[in-house]
């Protein structure tokens, strides 16, 4: 057991650090569950549709990792958070994100996020969109905390409403 002190002199369990990094297509598989797994709690809450697409199936990953921009985070060289995007003119479109339930509030959707908006600053992008629907409460909450907001922009999607947030994204110039 490896121990750490902190400030205050207490022992604490040194926790893996969790790892950002792009994906590969020997992860299509890896993502296709973890997506699955994350979305199932809320299965009756979609038409089996808008389901089916929320949760795609690995051929449809590999597809992403090869013309989109996806991401994974690793905890112990485990994947257990993920994050697609692509581009839209001027605006980089998030999709599917998602942190295994076992390890859900741990940072691991905001340092998704951030990699995502490094991305796009870097890339010149001038805005972040994404999708959510009414049901994912905490992650909107998350979108929210990390600068999203709501467009008003509802429409209905295989059947299942789903809310547009936006966020500007803030250049970085080197």
């Amino acid at each position: 057991m490896n121990l750490t002190v902190s400030n205050t002199k207490k022992a604490t369990r040194h926790q893996p650090a969790i790892r950002i990094r792009k994906a590969k297509l020997r992860d299509a598989a890896a993502i296709q569950s973890l997506l699955y797994e994350s979305f199932l709690e809320y299965e009756r809450a979609y038409t089996p549709e808008a389901f089916q697409i929320t949760t795609p199936e690995k051929r449809e990953i590999e597809s992403r990792i090869k013309h989109w921009t996806v991401w994974v985070a690793l905890h112990a060289n485990v994947i257990v958070g993920t994050v697609s995007a692509h581009p839209e003119g001027g605006t980089l479109h998030i999709r599917s994100m998602a942190v295994r339930p076992s390890m859900r509030g741990r940072g691991i959707g905001k340092l998704l996020l951030q990699r995502v908006e490094k991305f796009a600053s870097a890339n010149r992008y001038k805005r972040l969109i994404l999708n959510t629907t009414p049901f994912l409460a905490s992650a909107t909450r998350l979108y929210e905390r990390f600068g999203f907001h709501a467009t008003g922009t509802e429409r209905d999607w295989f059947g299942t409403t789903v809310s547009a947030m936006a966020k500007q994204v803030i250049q970085t110039h080197s």
